[in-house]
């Protein structure tokens, strides 16, 4: 259940985060004809939203941890840095795709067939050790892979992730918040024209 339970509500986050981000510029066009604001507020808020609803998660993963007689040892310590990773990652994402959306709006449909497709490519509710070799080597491109490993890692297996998984994350993490950022500062200012 804890397996589960960790993959699952770390998916849930990134799934979460992303799409409202996604469509924070767009809801909030009313608001931009009028004031004169950082737009970079509101996908980020978005985001930290859905962190704190994951914070809430945490609960039913200590019970989880409690009733199966899971200890919480140094490796939980741990915890933050990962979270950090992937609020990184999702700040990105939800600022590429805030951006994209506003003069793509086919974007918000096709995202959710993405973030399905993406969920069952990650290893959330079967085991990585059922994996062949090849798609293992796959996974390594699934920045939700590393993500979900480092969790793991951390509250269940209770061991350190290895230098590969959290490189992953790390990498995953600016590579995206660069090009997200990038792309957001380049397009924003004809966001008025088009919302």
């Amino acid at each position: 259940p804890l397996y589960l339970i960790l993959g699952n509500t770390a998916f849930q986050l990134m799934s979460d985060a992303t799409t409202m981000g996604m469509r924070s510029i767009i809801d909030a066009s009313s608001l931009l004809k009028k004031v004169r604001i950082n737009r970079l507020v509101f996908p980020v808020q978005k985001v930290l939203f859905a962190v704190v609803n994951y914070a809430f998660s945490l609960i039913a993963v200590a019970v989880v941890m409690v009733v199966f007689q899971i200890p919480l040892t140094v490796y939980a310590l741990l915890m933050p840095v990962a979270l950090l990773l992937l609020t990184l990652f999702c700040v990105g994402i939800s600022l590429l795709l805030s951006a994209l959306a506003v003069f793509f709006r086919d974007i918000i449909h096709l995202w959710s067939v993405v973030v399905t497709a993406w969920m069952y490519g990650t290893p959330l509710f079967y085991s990585v050790n059922i994996m062949s070799p090849w798609m293992l080597q796959v996974e390594r491109f699934n920045p939700m892979y590393h993500y979900v490993t480092f969790i793991r890692d951390c509250l269940l297996f209770q061991q350190l992730p290895s230098r590969g998984t959290v490189m992953g994350c790390v990498v995953a993490a600016f590579v995206v918040l660069i090009v997200g950022y990038a792309v957001f500062r380049r397009l924003e200012k004809r966001f008025i024209l088009f919302i």
